[in-house]
Protein backbone atom coordinates (compact mmCIF):
# COMPACT_ATOMS: atom_id res chain seq x y z
CA UNK A 1 0.00 0.00 0.00
CA UNK A 2 1.57 3.19 -1.14
CA UNK A 3 1.51 6.16 1.19
CA UNK A 4 1.39 9.77 0.01
CA UNK A 5 4.71 11.62 0.19
CA UNK A 6 3.33 13.98 2.88
CA UNK A 7 2.43 10.97 5.04
CA UNK A 8 5.93 9.54 4.59
CA UNK A 9 7.55 12.83 5.62
CA UNK A 10 5.25 13.10 8.63
CA UNK A 11 6.13 9.53 9.67
CA UNK A 12 9.83 10.39 9.58
CA UNK A 13 9.18 13.39 11.81
CA UNK A 14 7.12 11.30 14.24
CA UNK A 15 9.98 8.82 14.59
CA UNK A 16 12.07 11.67 16.00
CA UNK A 17 9.32 12.78 18.40
CA UNK A 18 7.96 9.55 19.87
CA UNK A 19 6.15 9.75 23.21
CA UNK A 20 7.65 8.08 26.30
CA UNK A 21 5.23 5.12 26.12
CA UNK A 22 6.08 4.66 22.43
CA UNK A 23 9.82 4.77 23.19
CA UNK A 24 9.44 2.18 25.96
CA UNK A 25 7.51 -0.19 23.71
CA UNK A 26 9.92 0.34 20.81
CA UNK A 27 12.95 -0.44 22.98
CA UNK A 28 11.27 -3.67 24.07
CA UNK A 29 10.14 -4.91 20.63
CA UNK A 30 12.74 -3.67 18.16
CA UNK A 31 14.97 -6.13 16.39
CA UNK A 32 12.46 -8.97 16.52
CA UNK A 33 12.58 -9.35 20.31
CA UNK A 34 9.00 -10.67 20.36
CA UNK A 35 9.60 -13.17 17.58
CA UNK A 36 8.55 -10.83 14.78
CA UNK A 37 9.93 -7.61 13.35
CA UNK A 38 8.09 -4.33 13.84
CA UNK A 39 8.46 -0.99 12.11
CA UNK A 40 7.83 2.21 14.04
CA UNK A 41 5.74 5.11 12.80
CA UNK A 42 5.02 3.19 9.63
CA UNK A 43 2.92 4.86 6.88
CA UNK A 44 0.11 2.75 5.39
CA UNK A 45 -2.07 4.57 2.89
CA UNK A 46 -3.12 7.84 4.52
CA UNK A 47 -2.37 6.58 8.07
CA UNK A 48 0.74 6.34 10.22
CA UNK A 49 0.83 3.32 12.51
CA UNK A 50 2.72 3.59 15.80
CA UNK A 51 4.10 0.07 15.25
CA UNK A 52 3.49 -2.35 12.42
CA UNK A 53 4.41 -6.01 11.94
CA UNK A 54 4.09 -6.84 8.26
CA UNK A 55 4.51 -10.60 8.75
CA UNK A 56 1.53 -10.71 11.12
CA UNK A 57 -0.44 -7.85 9.50
CA UNK A 58 -0.66 -6.34 13.00
CA UNK A 59 -0.77 -2.66 13.87
CA UNK A 60 -0.10 -1.61 17.47
CA UNK A 61 -1.36 1.79 18.54
CA UNK A 62 -0.36 3.44 21.82
CA UNK A 63 -3.30 5.64 22.78
CA UNK A 64 -2.88 8.66 25.03
CA UNK A 65 -5.76 10.57 26.60
CA UNK A 66 -6.49 12.47 23.37
CA UNK A 67 -7.92 9.23 21.99
CA UNK A 68 -10.76 9.52 24.54
CA UNK A 69 -12.20 12.64 22.84
CA UNK A 70 -15.36 11.78 20.85
CA UNK A 71 -13.97 13.18 17.58
CA UNK A 72 -10.81 11.12 17.98
CA UNK A 73 -12.79 7.97 18.87
CA UNK A 74 -14.71 8.33 15.58
CA UNK A 75 -11.48 8.86 13.63
CA UNK A 76 -9.85 5.84 15.30
CA UNK A 77 -12.90 3.73 14.42
CA UNK A 78 -12.71 4.83 10.77
CA UNK A 79 -8.99 4.13 10.67
CA UNK A 80 -9.39 0.66 12.22
CA UNK A 81 -12.12 -0.20 9.71
CA UNK A 82 -9.93 0.99 6.82
CA UNK A 83 -7.01 -1.13 8.03
CA UNK A 84 -9.20 -4.19 8.64
CA UNK A 85 -10.49 -3.83 5.09
CA UNK A 86 -6.89 -4.42 4.00
CA UNK A 87 -6.33 -7.37 6.35
CA UNK A 88 -4.52 -5.44 9.09
CA UNK A 89 -5.67 -5.96 12.68
CA UNK A 90 -5.23 -3.06 15.11
CA UNK A 91 -4.30 -3.63 18.75
CA UNK A 92 -4.88 -0.55 20.89
CA UNK A 93 -2.95 -0.12 24.13
CA UNK A 94 -3.48 2.74 26.55
CA UNK A 95 -0.34 4.81 27.17
CA UNK A 96 -1.13 4.70 30.90
CA UNK A 97 -1.06 0.89 30.73
CA UNK A 98 2.40 0.99 29.12
CA UNK A 99 3.67 3.29 31.86
CA UNK A 100 2.06 1.30 34.68
CA UNK A 101 2.44 -2.28 33.47
CA UNK A 102 5.01 -2.53 30.68
CA UNK A 103 5.74 -6.20 31.41
CA UNK A 104 2.06 -7.09 31.17
CA UNK A 105 1.68 -5.10 27.95
CA UNK A 106 4.64 -6.90 26.42
CA UNK A 107 3.31 -10.32 27.50
CA UNK A 108 -0.02 -9.54 25.83
CA UNK A 109 1.67 -8.25 22.71
CA UNK A 110 3.88 -11.34 22.50
CA UNK A 111 0.78 -13.55 22.78
CA UNK A 112 -0.85 -11.61 19.91
CA UNK A 113 2.27 -11.98 17.77
CA UNK A 114 2.34 -15.72 18.43
CA UNK A 115 -1.38 -16.02 17.63
CA UNK A 116 -1.10 -14.10 14.35
CA UNK A 117 -3.44 -11.33 13.27
CA UNK A 118 -6.75 -12.93 14.21
CA UNK A 119 -9.06 -10.78 16.26
CA UNK A 120 -9.14 -11.86 19.91
CA UNK A 121 -12.17 -13.89 20.92
CA UNK A 122 -14.64 -12.30 23.34
CA UNK A 123 -14.72 -13.72 26.84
Amino acid sequence: MEAPELTIRRARDLRRRMSLPEVLVWQAIRGGKLGARFRRQHPVGPWILDFYCHAKQLAVEIDGTTHEHPDRVALDYRRTAWLEGRGIVTLRIAAAEVLGNLDGVLEGLKARVEAGNALPEAD
